[in-house]
């Protein structure tokens, strides 16, 4: 078999190395959100073992945005100056560690004091993401490669829903937090073993190069910058990274809200006994993961038909923010289940909005990779603090999640105006650095 690999090979038949690139950076990503999200499904028993009311959950809820919006130009200097290979390992093995010591939390300062942690450990990821595509996918594959690795942040609550609620139902909270860390530190080891850039793996050839490099990958070739406030004001001077940065902002919020506050939301607002929380659960994140697979199959369809980036990635975003602001609607819904099939089709729309990091890595300058990502990762996670604390809010001064969800539609629809009248054309940006 190896044997006819080779002959095919040489005889220029093209390899598939991204494709094994792309499994890794799918389920690194996978592990990235379940490790954020253990809060929210354990938080309700959180709560109640430490006596945590609304406003001060709303405020550790925040507490990982804190660090992870902070970090991520940090974040972005260290992968431009370390690489992918060391940078994406390192992370995954200290934010599973981290996540591991929230299983000791006895008081709420442990707690805040982890979340912060982790969000310093996770800021490098996305970062790195964006830029493993820029370099490894031609343009017309990057939509759908995106929409791929990106289905691990949804798909993978969709199928561990249940056992995760489970897990929490029969061995405690703090067992979630066990469980799901050992599984970061295992696979960072994995990452480290597996993982090359382009010009430095064994198992690319040419004709798979040459694809890339056709599409506009292969750009940075092991380049390495060095941070300066001048380049971040450059990057702020184009209305691209102006208007993606801001319309991921909003299009954030819905997500935030769904990896915070919606268990809670199933128990409280709804009267949702654990067990049944948690497999209602699984249909919104279901949903989510199909709306990221379709938005960047259908954004990579239009690019190939049109030949245009603006239609291309514009049109499924706008479509997934319209479709998250319906989420409102459930503030006048009595019936459980409908609920659930509108809190569904909002984040099935929320889902395609993911596309926001393809736009990102159309545009990004290709030395500047790494600090444009974590720049618009950084605008992007406001929302991480905005809206837990915001709902906690209130759902502390009125008693409902009527004004939060009010909160989330409301941003959705100022996303579509960011997307729509901000970002202008979507092409790579030129900026000129000093040598």
């Amino acid at each position: 078999m190896n044997g006819e690999n080779s002959v095919a090979l040489k005889a220029g038949g093209r390899s598939h190395t991204r494709l094994i690139i792309l499994a890794l950076v799918t389920v690194a990503t996978l592990i990235n959100y379940l490790d954020r999200t253990v809060m929210g499904i354990a938080g309700p028993l959180i709560a109640h073992d430490l006596a945590i009311g609304p406003a001060v959950m709303g405020l550790v809820f925040s507490a990982f945005s804190w660090s992870y919006a902070l970090a991520q130009i940090p974040g972005g200097v260290f992968l431009d100056r370390f690489g992918t290979r060391t940078t994406y390992s390192l992370s995954l093995l200290l934010w599973s560690c981290v996540t591991a010591l929230l299983g000791f939390a006895s008081v709420v300062g442990w707690l805040i004091g982890c979340l912060l942690g982790l969000g310093v450990f996770e800021a490098p990821c996305y970062p790195a993401n964006s830029r493993i595509l820029s370099i490894w996918f031609p343009q017309q594959e990057r939509a759908s490669a995106t929409g791929v690795y990106s289905v691990g942040q949804y798909a993978g609550l969709a199928l561990f829903s249940p056992v995760l609620f489970w897990i929490t139902g029969n061995f405690g909270w703090r067992a979630l937090f066990f469980c799901v860390g050992a599984v970061g530190i295992l696979f960072s080891a994995i990452m480290y073993l597996a993982y090359r850039d382009p010009d430095k793996s064994r198992l690319v050839n040419q004709a798979e190069l040459d694809h890339i490099a056709a599409g506009g990958g292969l750009g940075q070739k092991g380049a390495r910058m060095n941070f300066s406030w001048r380049n971040v004001r450059q990057l702020l001077r184009h209305r691209q990274i102006v208007g993606a940065s801001l319309g991921q902002f909003c299009s954030n919020s819905t997500l935030v809200f769904f990896l915070t506050w919606f268990p809670t939301y199933l128990a409280t607002e709804r009267h949702m006994s654990w067990i049944k929380s948690g497999f209602s659960a699984v249909l919104p994140y279901l949903a989510a993961s199909i709306g990221v697979l379709m938005g960047g199959i259908f954004s990579d369809f239009l690019l190939r038909r049109t030949g245009s980036a603006n239609i291309a990635r514009k049109i499924p975003i706008v479509t997934g923010l319209l479709m998250a602001s319906t989420i409102v609607s459930a503030n006048y819904i009595s019936d459980n289940a409908v609920v659930i099939a509108v809190m569904s089709f909002a984040f099935f729309g929320q889902g395609m909005c993911n596309l926001g990091w393809t736009v990102i890595a159309d545009i990004a300058p290709k030395k500047l990779m790494g600090l444009t990502g974590g720049l618009f990762n950084f605008c992007a996670n406001l929302a991480g603090i905005c809206t837990p604390l915001v709902v906690g809010f209130l759902v502390s001064a009125t008693g409902s999640f009527f004004g939060g969800l009010a909160y989330i539609a409301t941003l959705a629809l100022l996303g579509v105006v960011c997307y729509v009248v901000i970002l202008g054309d979507i092409h790579r940006l030129d900026i000129e650095l000093p040598d």
